[in-house]
């Protein structure tokens, strides 16, 4: 009998390799492993030198304000008649979120608020084919409405101040408009406009005594001006084979063309505009101030539209660039960009346009100072720069903890090489190419973007740091550092890895769907985060054994390291075979133990409540800027509000970080974010005012901005409270997040005006009492004293005379009643006509009662005999959302006063 032979046992199938081991089969000696490397890090770093620059999100929340005008119509008789239909017709269309209405006497305003992220040229189209299509349903007397769109895009990105102590506001105007021309000429500005300054006209001033002498009315002159400011193509003639255009008539192109024109005849002898008035031609009245001042930080560092200091005194008339400046007066040119454009870029290009003015003494003289009062292109540069150079510092921070965290393995003589390596290599690849994922999605690089790469650097180093940990432990089983262990190491750990990815990414996108404005705001962060997970996951499979193939260690170093790790491991389990028995054991120990946990636990929750630990869902940026508005009762005048501005401004120009102020009174500054969503750029009532504070670099002050703003605020409501009468100031600051109509608002509905307001008033006064809430306002203007003239309809139509032409009459008389313009050079604004009585006559309305009015039979009759001027109070504003009244009552949740210009729960939780 023969022996036969024995038989082997059969060996195990070798598992799947899976997706994660095939990846790994294929590229880890692939050569195509090191040019998708290269292709991944170069598309990285076009992703970061194409994609767009700015300092927060771009968020489409389209806003449509619609204007319509109905004059003599009450507040009420507006929201009934105009208001209320319009409002109808604009919740018919489909994204829109809410719409508003402001309604107050002659006029009303409402504003179509779209859901988040719909694109603003829809939105208008939207809006424009509605309105078009209901155009029959406009009542009589309502004018045409006026639409304008509002979107993120159209926040200006630099605010430039023209100044100066030798050149008046007109002129500072005038050149304003020259350099805003010559800034269309940079590709990618968008929309841009001047703040400030006066106007050029030509003033006819009417004496009445003159107009009843020579028994002509206002009319009269109207239209002689009118009908003699006209020029026109009469046609052509053909004479001896030749073609001419014949042109009849001729524009009025100076003052003295005006004064020169014929109105009528006296006594067989012509009456001339120059007999009845007196015609100036020079600046309109005073409707709004704009003053640039001075701050204790000024001139810090040089203006950056200079390079040096010594640039700055060489190219402008400056005395000494430390001279203080005090209230000079001043215009503000703002520039928006494009859509989808570099911020960054737009900026830099529109500095460098104007110190290219400057030096070629172009539009700009050496008398005229310009100041950046905004560039949110630096601004933003800055931020994306600090926050970039921290994603460095976080990757150079986790590649340290990886070399002393495989110290024991050494290459090249240098302890944890090889580990760190593939980690130094793979987190930038994977950075760089969800930067440039970034730019294909439609991101920009913000700070939230940003945040959500810096957020995702502890997690996704995980990958490969799983990946290369458990090649070598396999190595170190297997004896040998070859391929097939290497490969069937990542096959190992490729499904859990692959699960955990998910997992992370999972927890992450439900930020994406979080409402309003916020969702958008903070959507960077799932998107983001998630795009860098799934490319850590593929460069941990890719590139993770590819680079441990030519970095490894040798087998003897990872033995080293094992025993390393062995004695550092039993070290620890000493410490708990020390601590854990007596617990475990001793049951008394044991108990006191589960009490001193549950204590600590409280005592943490605790920390909430007694505010030992503040909550916020952002925090508070330090801003380069805060703005102050200023709100004085309605109907002062503008000179009150002016002199009332001017001395806060002298207080604020006191706070040792504050560089230089702008104010603006009757008129609004350039509008931010923040300011487009609260509407502060139709602040332009004489009792409005703003003031724009501008501070030193954040790196050359110890305190934060919002730590100034509560300076400021304090020190401000102090002041306002020496003063006669009331004045309501807020200050405010850039939201660290989306803006929001206000940290805290109460909105009151209810049947009828009075309870309404009845209802805010006491909730006004609760707010004003409650001691973590400040800048409390309502929206309900006190009714102010207004003047009307009550015409005699008796006696009028016995004189022949119209109740339009009364109204009209007085209209020319008080002032910037409009006849047409002076055809004048290439000025970019048009030169006006305006007919008016002296301000010196008709600041006394009494004077007006000699104001001859022209009658159907013939001749005139004075203004006294048709009635007479009574007093009433001005209707107030009437809102509404969604179609139904409303009263809003607003404060700003600053937290508890708890000393040094420090509040506990200073910010506003955003929801």
């Amino acid at each position: 009998m023969t022996d036969q032979p024995t038989s082997e046992p059969p060996l195990e199938p070798l598992p799947p390799l899976g997706v994660a081991g095939n990846m790994a089969r294929i590229f880890i000696h692939s050569p195509l492993s090191l040019l998708l490397l290269i292709a991944m890090l170069f598309m990285g770093i076009m992703g970061l030198v194409f994609t767009p620059r700015q300092e927060d999100p771009q968020i489409s929340v389209p806003m449509v304000d619609i204007f319509i005008q109905y004059p003599g119509a009450s507040a009420q008789q507006v929201a009934s008649l105009a208001i209320n239909p319009l409002q109808r017709l604009m919740s018919e269309i489909p994204s829109v979120e809410h719409v508003y209405s402001a309604s107050e006497r002659g006029q009303g305003m409402v504003t179509v608020q779209f859901e988040v992220g719909e694109q603003l040229e829809h939105s208008i189209f939207k809006v424009h084919d509605k309105l078009q299509s209901n155009l029959d349903r406009i009542p009589p007397g309502v004018a045409l409405p006026l639409v304008k769109p509002k979107g993120i895009d159209d926040v200006p990105v630099v605010t430039l101040t023209l100044w100066s102590e030798q050149v008046d506001d007109g002129a500072l105007r005038t050149m304003a408009l020259d350099v805003t021309q010559s800034l269309k000429e940079i590709p990618n500005t968008g929309q841009s406009f001047v703040i400030g300054g006066r106007a050029e006209q030509v003033k006819v001033e009417v004496i009445p005594e003159r107009l009843s002498s020579f028994n002509i009315s206002l009319g009269q002159i109207a239209n002689t001006i009118q009908t003699a400011n006209s020029e026109k193509n009469a046609g052509y003639v053909e004479t001896g084979n030749l073609h001419f255009t014949v042109y009849t008539g001729s524009f009025l192109r100076t003052k003295e063309d005006v004064e020169r024109l014929v109105v009528g005849n006296f006594d067989n002898s012509p009456v001339y505009v120059r007999d009845l008035a007196k015609v100036e031609q020079g600046r309109e009245e005073p409707q709004q101030m704009v003053n640039y001042l001075s701050g204790h930080s000024y001139n810090y560092k040089p203006n950056p539209i200079y390079a040096t200091e010594a640039e700055a005194i060489e190219t402008t008339a400056i005395l000494s660039p430390k001279v203080a400046i005090n209230s000079a007066q001043a215009v503000t040119i703002a520039i928006a960009k494009k859509i989808g454009t570099n911020g960054v870029t737009v900026a830099n290009d529109i500095v460098d346009h104007v110190k290219n003015l400057i030096k070629n003494n172009r539009i700009i003289p050496k008398n005229v100072r310009v100041e950046i009062t905004r560039n949110y292109g630096e601004t933003a540069n800055d931020k994306v720069n600090e926050l970039i150079l921290k994603l460095f510092i976080a990757t150079a921070a986790v590649t340290l903890l990886i070399l002393w965290s495989f110290r024991h393995i050494k290459k090249f003589g240098l302890p944890g090489l090889a580990p760190a390596t593939v980690v130094l290599i793979v987190i930038p690849v994977v950075i760089l190419i969800t930067v440039f994922s970034a730019w294909i999605l439609g991101f920009t690089i913000d700070r939230v973007s940003l945040f959500a790469l810096i957020f995702s650097i502890g997690i996704l180093v995980d990958d490969a740091i799983v990946v290369i940990e458990n090649i070598y432990r396999r190595w170190l089983l297997h004896g040998e550092t070859d391929t097939e262990t290497a490969i069937d190491a990542v096959r190992e750990v490729g499904n859990p890895t692959i699960l955990a990815t998910f997992t992370v990414i999972a927890a992450l996108l439900p930020m994406g769907f979080v409402s309003g404005m916020m969702g958008p705001y903070m959507a960077p962060i799932p998107a983001l985060g998630s795009v860098a997970m799934i490319f850590s996951l593929l460069a941990a499979f890719i590139f993770t054994p590819w680079l441990a193939m030519r970095v490894k260690p040798s087998i003897a170093a990872l033995q080293r390291a094992e025993d390393k790790e062995h004695h550092f491991n039993e070290r620890i389990e000493g410490f708990f075979r020390t601590v854990l028995p007596p617990l475990i054991n001793n049951r008394f120990l044991g108990i006191l133990f589960l009490i001193a946990l549950i204590i600590a636990f409280f005592a943490a929750c605790s920390m909430f409540y007694t505010t030992a630990v503040q909550v916020k869902m952002l925090p508070l940026d330090n801003k380069p800027e805060f703005n102050v508005f200023l709100d004085m009762p309605e109907g002062t005048a503008l000179p009150v509000t002016a002199n009332i501005t001017n001395q806060i401004a002298e207080e604020l120009r006191k706070i040792p970080e504050v560089t230089a102020l702008q104010t603006y009174v009757g008129t609004s500054q350039p509008f931010d974010f923040n300011g487009m969503v609260r509407h502060y750029y139709l602040r332009g009532r004489p009792w409005n005012a703003d003031i724009h504070i501008q501070l030193t670099h954040k790196k050359d002050r110890e305190r934060s901005s919002h730590e100034i703003a509560v300076e400021a605020r304090r020190t401000l409501k102090e002041l306002i409270k020496k003063q006669s009468s009331p004045v309501k100031l807020t200050v405010v600051e850039m939201p660290p997040g989306p803006p929001v109509l206000q940290s805290i608002v109460a909105e009151v509905y209810g049947p009828d005006v009075e309870t309404r307001r009845s209802v805010a008033k006491k909730l006004t006064e609760t707010f004003e009492a409650a001691e973590i809430l400040d800048d409390v306002d309502n929206y309900m203007p006190e009714s102010y004293k207004t003047w009307r003239f009550e015409v005699d309809a008796e006696k009028s139509v016995r004189r022949g005379i119209s109740v339009d032409t009364i109204n009209q009459n007085l209209a020319m008389a008080l002032g910037g009643f409009k006849l047409g313009d002076v055809k004048k050079g290439t000025s970019l604004e048009p030169t006006y006509i305006v007919i008016q009585v002296p301000l010196s006559e008709r600041a006394q309305l009494t004077q007006l009662y000699d104001l001859p009015i022209p009658s159907q039979t013939g001749g005139t009759v004075p203004l006294s005999e048709l009635g007479s001027f009574i007093q009433e109070s001005e209707d107030t504003t009437l809102f509404q959302k969604d179609l139904r009244p409303v009263e809003f009552v607003v404060g700003e949740a600053v937290g508890i006063y708890r000393g040094d210009n420090q509040y506990r729960l200073s910010a506003p939780i955003y929801g």
